[in-house]
């Protein structure tokens, strides 16, 4: 009784964040667990040492990427919406929680982490406008070791292009278990532009 009435209240807030600002949150219902399983299970977990999420929201592929992590694991969170970002602080408190994705490598310089072997992301990147989708991408191809990946879930094959210019696109799989469908990407990182 008491999981589903967290799970309310997450569908809840995750709603009422929609509402009030559809741009940045991307849908009306946090990502399913196929989604979030498609995702995670992309990571080599044994080899990673730090690893970010984008677009945090209610923690709907953080449990899934909690579940994964060793105890020297460093992960950061980025949520823009206050409430959510405190409950991930809350229930995740070995995280470091921080609310702006555009300010990661900033964010990584306090925690004193040079580079991350993996960035998961649930950024609805085509809401964005251009400059901000073009300061995202850079702010993760610098963030990311050579080699790194970049896992992503898009509603459309919009952001295919840009993508392709900084990373190597291995491969996109659509998750029909989740409303709405989502494509997966699987980015690594160029060697050299």
């Amino acid at each position: 009784m008491e999981e589903n009435q967290l799970k309310l209240n997450e569908y809840l807030l995750f709603l009422q964040s929609f509402i009030h600002s559809p741009k940045n949150v991307g849908s009306v219902i946090p990502s399913s667990q196929f989604l979030a399983t498609k995702m995670v299970k992309q990571a080599p977990w044994n080899e990673i040492k730090a690893v970010a999420e984008l677009g945090s929201g209610t923690g709907a592929i953080t449990r899934f990427i909690n579940a994964q992590v060793s105890e020297p694991t460093k992960v950061l969170l980025f949520e823009m919406n206050e409430t959510m970002r405190n409950n991930l602080q809350t229930e995740y408190p070995d995280f470091s929680c921080h609310p702006n994705a555009a300010q990661l490598v900033e964010a990584m310089k306090q925690e004193n982490i040079h580079q991350l072997d993996c960035i998961f992301s649930g950024l609805p990147f085509f809401n964005f406008e251009r400059e901000l989708r073009d300061t995202l991408v850079e702010q993760i191809y610098k963030a990311l070791k050579p080699g790194g990946l970049f896992i992503a879930f898009q509603y459309s094959l919009q952001m295919k292009k840009q993508l392709s210019e900084k990373f190597i696109i291995e491969k996109i799989d659509l998750v029909p278990f989740n409303i709405p469908p989502a494509f997966v990407y699987v980015c690594r990182k160029k060697e050299t532009i």
